[in-house]
């Protein structure tokens, strides 16, 4: 029976039976994933006083700039991953095709891929404001023992056996599920251990909360502009509050505590929206659907959305589940 205080490593133990693929394979992996989060919260607690921020002079597959806490992320997680033996392949948002581990040894028996994003609202770094990992995790679908290919990757997200993310913040918080509810670890900085702080986490089934960056309100579809007119309208219980950290992670985070709604919809200039389906918005559609709330691109769930390549992207609504349905009425109407 889980209980508040609880470290991290007692809460697996305890409910590894739970996970209909109970082997320890996945409580090892999501130990790993805690081992590398206490690494890079190190490096992010640093930023400013050792040469850590700032742009790395590269950019990633999306030709976005990568900053240099995105690269040190990034190797620590895949660093970690692969030297435990745990996974046969990972996926992230910083490299260009996918990782196979192990894939000559006949031995390998791993059934499990991540696909992550190491360091998400990386760019908020230089200006101390909350960032975040985000992790997917898959049984793989060709023959154990043999190479990854990308058919283990492109799995619609309704596939995925475990999500989650952890927030670099005023405190640092590891929060995923295996598909038995969401549960919240905050991490205790004095002895490097992680508490089991908000226990079965829930989306309000309402919220007073609308993030969107409304910066960019002029290139969006019809329907999102009349959904933020209508958070706007003073009438019942609006207008709404709106707040946008441009972390997805953070926002996300709030909204589940206080209820909320995110937007990151298609626009003019991004017409396929900007946020990747396989490594932002599958596992944070997963948590969501897990805390009682809502995942869409506007029209269709997003964990139904059949994957066609490693670095796609899709409009994003996700939050409070009568929030998002009043945004997709919207949505439809302006169809």
């Amino acid at each position: 029976m889980s209980r508040k205080n609880q470290t991290l490593g007692e809460f697996i133990i305890e409910n590894q039976t739970s996970f209909k693929y109970s082997s320890g394979e996945l409580s090892r992996l999501i130990n790993s994933i805690r081992l590398a989060a206490k690494v890079v919260n190190h490096e992010v607690n640093k930023a400013g006083l050792v040469d850590i921020i700032g742009a790395a002079g590269d950019t990633n597959i999306q030709g976005e700039d990568q900053q240099k806490l995105d690269v040190y992320a990034n190797d620590k997680f895949i660093q970690t991953l692969t030297n435990r033996n745990i996974v046969c392949g990972i996926a992230s948002e910083e490299e260009d095709d996918f990782i196979s581990i192990n894939s000559q040894d006949e031995n390998n028996q791993n059934k499990y891929v991540v696909l992550i994003d190491p360091l998400d609202g990386s760019s908020n770094i230089d200006v101390n404001v909350s960032v975040g990992t985000i992790f997917s995790v898959y049984r793989r679908v060709t023959p154990v023992g043999t190479p990854v290919t990308l058919d283990d990757f492109l799995q619609k997200g309704s596939q995925q056996v475990a999500a989650g993310y952890v927030i670099y913040g005023t405190s640092t918080m590891l929060v995923y599920t295996t598909g038995d509810g969401v549960n919240g670890f905050t991490l205790n900085p004095a002895i490097g251990t992680f508490y089991l702080s908000h226990p079965d986490m829930q989306f309000p089934k309402d919220g007073k909360i609308y993030s969107v960056n409304e910066g960019n309100y002029i290139h969006f579809p019809q329907g999102i502009k009349d959904y933020i007119k209508y958070c706007q309208k003073e009438e019942g219980d609006r207008p709404y509050t709106s707040r946008y950290i441009g972390s997805l992670v953070s926002d996300f985070h709030r909204n589940m505590i206080k209820g909320g709604i995110y937007l990151y919809p298609k626009s003019s200039m991004n017409s396929n929206g900007k946020l990747r389906l396989l490594y932002e918005c599958n596992p944070m559609a997963f948590l969501a659907e897990q805390a009682n709330a809502k995942a869409s691109d506007g029209f269709t769930r997003i964990m139904d959305i059949e994957p066609t390549e490693l670095h796609q992207r899709v409009p994003f609504v996700c939050g409070s589940k009568n929030m998002v349905e009043k945004c997709e009425s919207f949505m439809r109407e302006a169809q």
